[in-house]
């Protein structure tokens, strides 16, 4: 299956992309690359290999969660640049 110019210019428009005259020839040659390739693939014989749900054997090894000691309120304080009492302070965005 190949494609020609008009097809190139439908699929730009469904895609709404704005092709430009002397692109549509580059993007016909480049479908037709990707179609040649698709064919070669069909070609393969694949009835014998068994569907893949991953790439790898890899299995995700996740941690428990575990609770672990927090930054207390005032050490959090003391590491920001301007606070008060309770609360950093940070310039006002909205007016």
């Amino acid at each position: 299956m190949k494609v020609n110019k008009e097809d190139v210019i439908k699929i730009a428009h469904l895609a709404r992309l704005e092709l430009k005259e002397e692109k549509i020839q580059d993007m016909q040659d480049s479908i037709n690359k990707v179609l040649d390739w698709m064919e070669a693939l069909n070609a393969v014989d694949t009835s014998s290999v068994e569907p893949l749900v991953h790439m790898t054997p890899a299995i995700n090894h996740f941690r428990d969660d575990q609770a672990k000691a927090m930054l207390d309120r005032q050490r959090a304080l003391n590491l920001g640049p301007d606070t008060n009492e309770s609360y950093f302070k940070v310039p006002q965005v909205i007016e």
